[in-house]
């Protein structure tokens, strides 16, 4: 069974959770409306992906 030799102090402790933190997600120009969209991902703006349209729009009048 796996003890501890010696006493962990609270800051080894603490520190081992204080480099969490949030990142922006990474965003890319759609080539083809020039709008941010994320990466890999289909434009919800015009539908295109990979140069290619996979998602039909609706045409807002």
């Amino acid at each position: 069974m796996a003890v501890p030799k010696n006493k962990i102090s609270k800051s080894k402790t603490n520190s081992r959770f204080a480099n969490w933190k949030l990142t922006t997600p990474g965003l890319t120009e759609c080539p083809q409306c020039h709008e941010l969209k994320k990466s890999h991902q289909v434009c919800p703006k015009c539908g295109y992906y990979d140069g290619a349209q996979v998602v039909q729009k609706k045409k807002e009048d």
